[in-house]
């Protein structure tokens, strides 16, 4: 196992790299966060027998202390994965977040795994994903039958934005582009009020340069042929082997103009698609849809926030 530091989260955080050998960009690695639980809690919490590990999005990086502080107040030991050229990962030179298949994340979430001490200790392994992370999760859940005791999403990615039949429209196009200019340059789509409305809500910290930015990192043909062909797993029904709880807004508002919708509804994906990609990925999967919650339900204003806590402590009695 690695050594354990300070983190930037402050008291209560450590983290630890784990490298990954080197790609045509330089050395790779993953950085795992975590935070323990205290004493008491750890001894009689409802979760003490529960280690959790979570997944960021897209162009992001983990800092939700708030929910970390759920699992451990619980009992439950928390990590939290930086993925491979994202956040704590990035190295200089790198292209944020890029990789040409989702399987390659096999190694971190091993890294992650190992590190932990999950099997060693005989705990339960709750798996938590966020976003793209939620599909990357699910993937490899289904990669890796008997794994995972649960799988919580938060507004997982599981279906692109045009839908279904725009997704197999689009397929070959960008399989073709992937394999001529797999780095090639995309036109930028996110117009930044995904982070608007966080700001104006109040749950989005200040990032360290380059980590978080407002209009997302760069994307690259290989990388959304990637995800389009994780999409497509999905469509065609996969099974993560334990339970699901899926949590999700309440509706989406997806517009090219500012919209004061934004701060109370998901503005990056289309949530009744993301709830219908939801049924195919389990046989047991509970879909909470929360009133006024943004695309990271644990990042909504206070009230919608609020639900969306009640939603996970609901959904952990159910999940067992």
């Amino acid at each position: 196992m690695g050594e354990w530091h300070p983190d930037i989260l402050g008291e209560g955080f450590e983290q630890s790299t784990l490298p990954l050998g080197e790609d045509a960009e330089g050395e790779v690695v993953a950085t795992l966060v975590r935070s323990r639980p205290h004493p008491g809690a750890r001894l009689f919490g409802e979760l003490r027998d529960t280690d959790v590990l979570y997944v960021h999005g897209w162009s992001d990086y983990f800092f939700q202390t708030d929910l970390a502080r759920f699992f451990t107040d619980r009992g439950a030991r928390f990590y939290a994965l930086d993925l491979r050229k994202y956040g704590r990962s990035l190295r200089p030179g790198q292209s944020p977040g890029y990789v040409a298949a989702l399987d390659v994340y096999d190694a971190d979430i091993a890294a992650a795994l190992d590190s932990m001490g999950t099997a060693r200790a005989g705990h339960r392994l709750l798996l938590l994903g966020h976003s793209t992370g939620g599909l990357t999760l699910t993937l490899w859940a289904s990669r890796h039958p008997g794994v995972a005791d649960a799988l919580v999403l938060n507004s997982p990615w599981l279906e692109l934005q045009l839908g279904p039949l725009g997704r197999q429209a689009l397929t070959p196009l960008v399989n073709a582009r992937a394999r001529l200019e797999p780095l090639g340059k995309h036109p930028a789509v996110d117009l930044g009020f995904y982070t608007r409305a966080q700001r104006e809500v109040g749950t989005l910290p200040d990032s360290p340069e380059g980590w978080r930015p407002a209009q997302g990192f760069p994307t690259h043909p290989g990388w959304l042929a990637a995800v389009i062909a994780g999409h497509a797993r999905v469509a065609s029904g996969l099974d993560v082997g334990c339970p699901a709880l899926v949590l999700l807004s309440a509706r989406s508002t997806v517009a090219l103009t500012w919209n004061d919708a934004m701060r109370a509804s998901d503005s990056v994906l289309i949530v009744d698609d993301i709830a219908r990609a939801a049924t195919r990925i389990a046989r047991t999967v509970t879909i909470s849809r929360i009133e006024g919650a943004l695309h990271d339900v644990f990042l909504s204003a206070e009230a919608a926030r609020d639900a969306a806590y009640a939603a996970l402590e609901d959904g952990m009695r159910a999940l067992g």
